[in-house]
């Protein structure tokens, strides 16, 4: 769904925007690992947004507009990119639910297992890398609004994503060939 401020599409700030308020925190919960600083990012993102809704240009793409402000909010609202973290001790809310039906002990690990993996391997990469993964594999989105998002050129978008999705690869057959 592409959201532009067209005659034909809603032209309200809340019908634009409240459709993308669980992709928005979504995103922003993969870029701060942290379910209370994504919705406190989130928030404020709306809150730009709102304020900044007057200079939303006509015929732009109103998702990667808000997506823009989440992640410049983000690298505003830390101190860097090497900001530290935190683990929380009850992280079992941040977990997956494992579905129980027609599952053994055995295949629920491995499936833990193996998620954990690749979140690992998806935390470890550097944050260009990381956003652009997400971007486009979770949030699904093409590589124009992508690069509308993140202000760079779609030759870049296409080179950092191959350059992302060979890096997680490698990452993970290392991590798989080791045991």
């Amino acid at each position: 769904m592409y959201l532009t401020r067209l005659d034909a599409q809603p032209d309200s700030f809340e019908e634009l925007a409240m459709p993308l308020f669980d992709q928005l925190y979504n995103f922003a919960h993969w870029l701060t690992r942290n379910r209370e600083e994504a919705e406190d990012l989130v928030q404020e993102t709306y809150a730009k947004a709102l304020k900044g809704f007057s200079s939303f240009r006509l015929g732009t793409n109103f998702r990667a507009w808000m997506y823009r402000i989440l992640r410049n909010t983000f690298l505003t609202s830390r101190t860097g990119l090497k900001a530290t973290r935190t683990l929380s001790l009850d992280s079992e809310e941040d977990e997956p639910e494992l579905p129980v039906e027609g599952n053994t002990p055995e295949t629920i690990l491995i499936e833990h297992s193996n998620f954990q993996l690749v979140q690992s391997a998806i935390d470890g990469l550097p944050m260009y890398f990381r956003e652009i993964l997400l971007l486009c594999d979770v949030e699904e989105m093409s590589y124009q609004e992508i690069a509308e998002t993140l202000s760079i050129p779609i030759g870049t978008v296409m080179s950092r994503l191959s350059r992302a999705r060979k890096t997680l690869r490698d990452g993970l057959r290392l991590r798989f060939q080791k045991g």
